[in-house]
């Protein structure tokens, strides 16, 4: 509301309206706490990518596998590919293209942290990504997917939505993730990331947005408090005439 039409609202007013209409829901989920999420946070972009596979079955086809490279620090979905099977091989791909959808130019490459799958672990892929990027591995502790909490919490919330429909051909799912992951990139505010999109983090814009809804915050403060004082001073007229008469 900020961003769009320029008028700020607290919080905690839009928490009050919406719960006295009874449209405040208890989570489904439970949130992980900050113990369970990675112990090395990242602080810029490319500083880390996280990777990892997950299926979908298509009616007369089978299953198929969507390989997925975000950025840890922006959330942002760097690059997606719905492959038909899940190798070393298809993992390279995604890299390959996400490094040059990132323009990344710089001999410094992000680490990238996937969890143990064969894939993954592959001493083809090692190689590959020494010998091509520089780029280190980092996996995650096995059993404990948190390690990869952002990644995995974007392939849930992505379901959700996702898998509401049938899909008959690869192409009608690679349209509906297209369409879902440029939402999610451009549209879709994260609590996370002070409620900014990936995109606006991934690009650098952040502060910039940051800056102008406080501006536009303490306008609105100083513009109430006006106008409560008016109202204050139109009561105290009127409780003087009363007493007047």
């Amino acid at each position: 509301m900020t961003d769009e039409q320029q008028i700020f609202i607290s919080e905690s007013s839009v928490y009050r309206i919406l719960k006295a209409r009874g449209l405040i829901t208890a989570p489904a989920h439970i949130f992980l706490s900050a113990a369970d999420e990675f112990k090395d946070k990242t602080s810029f972009v490319h500083q880390m990518w996280q990777t990892d596979f997950t299926y979908f079955k298509i009616l007369g086809w089978g299953w198929y596998y969507l390989s997925t490279v975000l950025d840890d620090y922006s959330r942002y979905i760097v690059h997606w590919e719905l492959c038909s099977t899940m190798k070393a091989d298809d993992v390279k791909r995604t890299v390959d293209v996400a490094i040059k959808k990132a323009k990344l130019v710089t001999k410094q490459k992000p680490k990238l942290l996937s969890d143990n799958g064969s894939c993954y672990i592959a001493s083809e892929l090692k190689t590959y990504l020494k010998d091509n990027y520089q780029m280190q591995q980092v996996h995650g502790r096995p059993n404990h997917p948190q390690t990869q909490g952002k990644i995995e919490r974007y392939h849930r919330t992505m379901k959700n939505v996702v898998k509401l429909d049938n899909y008959f051909a690869p192409e009608e799912l690679e349209a509906a993730l297209e369409k879902f992951v440029y939402r999610y990139n451009n549209e879709r505010y994260h609590e996370s990331l002070n409620n900014l999109t990936p995109a606006d983090v991934y690009f650098g814009r952040g502060e910039l947005i940051l800056k102008e809804r406080g501006r536009l915050k303490k306008i609105a403060i100083i513009d109430r408090r006006n106008e409560y004082q008016k109202l204050k001073l139109t009561t105290n007229q009127k409780k003087q005439l009363y007493l007047n008469y």
